[in-house]
Order: structure tokens, then C-alpha cells, then sequence
């Protein structure tokens, strides 16, 4: 089945991606958005889906 939150969480961190990617007026909104996703999939993750988990966050911290 895998983890609902971790697989919520990659797809937040694309679509922050794509929103930046094409300079969308919400791109802010998706960046908020998939950090809280990262937050809340890290906490209930195992040892690696963190390590992809804080992948994603260098991902997104190169967004802004």
C-alpha cells in the first residue's frame, strides 16, 4: 500500500516545482503547501522515506 503521506508529500514537492518552474502567482502557496506536506510525512516515515523525505526539502529550499 506505502505510505499516503510520503506519496502526498512527492506530489506536493512537484507541484511546488512546476508552480516555480513557470513563475505561477500561487507558486508561493504550493512551496507552504508542500512543506507542511514534507512535516507531516517525515513524522510518521521510516528511516528511508526520511532520507528521500529530506531530499525533497533541499529541492524545495532551492525553489525560493
Amino acid at each position: 500500500m506505502g505510505n499516503r503521506l510520503f506519496q502526498e508529500a512527492k506530489k506536493a514537492v512537484m507541484l511546488a516545482k512546476q508552480a516555480a518552474n513557470k513563475q505561477t502567482d500561487h507558486m508561493d502557496e504550493a512551496i507552504a503547501i508542500a512543506k507542511n506536506a514534507l512535516s507531516s510525512a517525515y513524522a510518521h516515515s521510516n528511516v528511508a522515506e526520511k532520507a528521500q523525505l529530506r531530499q525533497l526539502q533541499e529541492e524545495l529550499n532551492q525553489l525560493k
